[in-house]
């Protein structure tokens, strides 16, 4: 008999689950339907493990449909089974060739029962957080998706605001005095009424006295063009658009009220994983980039190297090869979260200005093998991702130092930086050119003893370093 039992499950949001059982050659055992309930899913898992010898682990592979994913993930993982959640694109790809012409719930959930026979490799069980992880990886997407909410808000208010106010004195951020005074004086002519004391006085309160008088003129200044550029066109609805901006801005400030608190709450959570903020040791992440790596990464000994952490981020080209012919400098996968890559192309931003071996890296990549700026970034967050991996591994603080693997001050890290790994402005010049053109890709490498670019300016480093980039991670 065997001893394998393979669960395939299609997850159902508003019907029931579709649930298949296989056998270790692929043999249809069982054909179930299931709900998120201890009942339904006791049965699934009495019906899987018939007839297996004693101790028989289940494989219960899934796809991250919504939230449905998770009530069975707790109930298969608390009673000792290997739990897989796979990506949407992992099984259409092996439905595709099992299946091509055909999809049904009953054949995606046999889909997934057969991945770890075709793939064994390319699955990694699910470990579910503790209470502590778990309440930090909820405070992090809270806290994204409200930021994200509100800067929507912004947007909309800017957008309203111009067409109120084709002269606005808006500009950048939206401080707490603009607001107030969209809040009730959004309307040309109710600015106009308002008058300059009134106003004066709004501002003056709302920002705690950094504005008043001259912000109030500027006001008043943006309504009186409006009214005369409009003159009172119908198309533009004064009162209908001032009343649209005010729900606008007590929405925002709802948001950022809720983004306060569940800040809070993610700082705390992230003490409590990260209690000697390893994650803020690294360059260029600040207060926000610590949690949210953290959450991400979870127990770092899930990835046996930083490789594999990287990998895992999306931060990696995708491969193409045929025959002999090898592709470099692919788009890259952008697996895994969002805002993992996001939180770590932010921080490479940063980190390039106060770590040498990053900016060396971005060097590089500028200057020697032609890429633009988010395209050099993004080896940088890769390689920072790695380090990052090292640093939660180890459980030692990040280091800054030199393209020699001296340590160096933050003061002297800057110095070298200015002096030798700045990207000249004709080459940050010379990439944006190439943006707005159809040109051939820049090549991905520098043939030995062939000049780089001709004019390209060499490192003025009396300690030049070697051909490869340094791959220190802590």
């Amino acid at each position: 008999m065997s001893s394998r039992r393979l669960v395939g499950i299609d997850l159902g949001i508003a019907s029931a689950h579709t649930v298949r059982v296989l056998d270790e050659q692929g043999k249809t055992l069982a054909k179930r339907k299931a709900w998120p309930t201890e009942v339904s899913l006791s049965d699934v898992e009495k019906t899987a493990l018939a007839g297996a010898p004693q101790g028989t682990v289940l494989e219960v592979v899934m796809e991250p449909t919504g939230p449905a994913w998770l009530p069975l993930a707790v109930f298969f993982s608390a009673r000792g089974h290997r739990v897989y959640r796979v990506s949407s694109a992992k099984a259409a790809d092996l439905r595709r060739f099992l299946s091509r012409h055909t999809k049904t719930n009953g054949i995606d959930a046999d889909t997934l029962a057969r991945l770890p026979i075709f793939d064994p490799e390319g699955l990694q069980p699910l470990v579910l957080p503790g209470v502590e992880q778990a309440a930090l990886d909820r405070r992090v997407r809270a806290t994204d998706r409200l930021t994200r909410a509100g800067a929507e808000h912004k947007r909309r208010i800017k957008d309203l605001v111009r067409q109120l106010l084709p002269m606005t004195p808006l500009t950048g951020d939206l401080g707490v005095a603009d607001l107030a005074v969209l809040e009730r004086y959004a309307d040309p002519n109710a600015l106009l009424r308002a008058g300059v004391k009134r106003l004066t006085s709004l501002i003056e309160k709302a920002s705690y006295r950094h504005q008043g008088a001259e912000r109030a003129q500027q006001w008043l200044e943006a309504a009186r063009l409006s009214i005369e550029l409009y003159a009172g066109h119908p198309a533009v609805a004064f009162a209908d658009l001032a009343a649209e901006v005010a729900t606008e801005v007590r929405l925002l400030r709802a948001i950022q009220a809720e983004l306060a608190t569940h800040a809070a709450a993610r700082e705390e959570a992230y003490r409590w994983v990260d209690p000697l903020e390893l994650a803020r040791s690294l360059p260029g992440v600040a207060e926000i980039g610590g949690p949210a790596l953290v959450a991400a990464i979870g127990d770092p000994t899930r990835f046996r190297t930083g490789k594999a952490f990287r990998s895992y981020t999306g931060l990696v080209p995708k491969a193409s090869e045929t025959g002999e012919t090898d592709r470099k400098g692919q788009p890259m996968s952008k697996a895994g979260s969002s805002l993992l890559r996001t939180t770590l192309i932010r921080a490479a931003d940063n980190a390039r200005h106060v770590d040498p071996q990053l900016a060396r890296i971005y060097y590089v990549q500028m200057v020697e093998r032609g890429k633009d700026h988010l395209g050099a970034l993004c080896v940088v967050a890769a390689n920072l991702a790695e380090r990052f991996w090292t640093v939660m591994n180890r459980q030692m603080p990040y280091v800054i130092c030199d393209t020699n693997g001296h340590s160096v001050t933050a003061a002297e890290a800057k110095t070298i930086i200015t002096e030798n790994w700045t990207v000249p402005p004709e080459v940050r010049a010379r990439r944006r050119s190439r943006k707005t053109t159809k040109a051939g890709k820049a090549p991905q490498t520098v043939p030995a003893g062939q000049p780089t670019r001709g004019d390209l300016p060499r490192p003025r480093s009396s300690t030049r370093p070697s051909a490869s980039v340094n791959r220190r991670t802590a």
